[in-house]
């Protein structure tokens, strides 16, 4: 670290996509990309799965034995409001990272772009302040109902990005309750760890502050603030809403210390822009008693190995 600066200030945007419409959504992006450079960010984070939309809520017709044509017309509205990668969209979102001269960390669903191929994965793109995609992270593991919409990532996309701040690297959602992946994490030098999420319950807040103490790193959680009304009403399946709260996620972006302390404690109900400035001095401080892959590992009790 040591060619690391000093302090970086750090945004955590809690927004919401204009759902199911990828082209609206990015000039949303690109509108809270520049707010955040005016506040002098020079790391912008976004929730999980922001363009163009984490689908909460919605069922696509599936049950256990059968699917729908309905259903199906709406994942066909999803995927083609997806992202391939690299593409002119990502081109777009690069060109807004080098304008506002900051790292950009931003959660689409990405479709594979091998020919007429039609897998969507929940990712997590990397972009230089000179524009460039230096990375992308693919969900190991959809949780729940999420392995119905997307396919499963492997290790070939555990990214790390070296940055004038650190690595910066991370998991998405619940891919940070599997401890080998936190460990791949670990063991690649992560110092300001990304989780963007969806997960608003008070128990997320729980695994973020365990993540920022276990690694001794800066951890920014970034999760959406999403209302019902937000949703388009000609999707076949609006009706699945019906049972949803008004608000469907609340939020509860956060930035925390490598002492497990809240720099900025949880924002919830509303959209947001979370500020920090973090002293990255701090991490070599947490280090002194509690190196997780340094001298507080026991490579001759223990040994991970990473498929890449």
């Amino acid at each position: 670290m040591n060619n690391v600066k000093n302090s970086v200030k750090v945004a955590v945007v809690q927004a919401a996509p204009v759902i199911m419409n990828r082209e609206a959504t990015i000039e949303k992006t690109i509108t809270l990309i520049q707010q955040a450079a005016e506040k002098e960010a020079e790391v912008v984070v976004f929730p999980e799965a922001f363009i163009p939309a984490y689908p909460r809520g919605l069922t696509f017709g599936f049950v256990v034995g059968s699917r729908t044509m309905e259903g199906r017309k709406d994942w066909q509205r999803y995927y083609e409001n997806s992202v391939p990668v690299p593409s002119k969209v990502t081109d777009i979102l690069g060109e807004a990272a080098r304008k506002a001269g900051i790292y950009l960390v931003i959660g689409v669903i990405e479709r594979d772009g091998q020919g007429s191929n039609c897998t969507l994965y929940c990712t997590t793109l990397y972009f230089g302040p000179d524009g460039k995609l230096l990375g992308k992270h693919r969900k190991l593991k959809p949780t729940g109902s999420e392995r119905l919409i997307w396919g499963e990532g492997d290790g070939s996309t555990l990214a790390v990005v070296d940055t004038p701040y650190g690595k910066i690297g991370g998991l998405i959602c619940w891919e940070n309750y599997m401890p080998l992946a936190r460990t791949a994490m670990y063991s690649k030098g992560v110092t300001i760890y990304i989780a963007p999420t969806a997960d608003s319950r008070e128990e997320w807040q729980a695994t973020m502050r365990h993540i920022a103490l276990e690694g001794r790193c800066f951890v920014l959680s970034c999760n959406q603030f999403v209302t019902k009304d937000m949703y388009p009403t000609d999707i076949n399946y609006y009706d699945d809403l019906k049972s949803q709260p008004e608000i469907m996620c609340s939020g509860g972006s956060t930035i925390i210390s490598p002492f497990g302390k809240y720099i900025v404690e949880p924002v919830y109900n509303r959209e947001d822009i979370l500020i920090a400035d973090l002293d990255l001095g701090e991490v070599i401080q947490s280090r002194l008693d509690f190196d997780v892959m340094g001298h507080y590992a026991r490579p001759d009790v223990f040994e991970l190995i990473i498929h890449e």
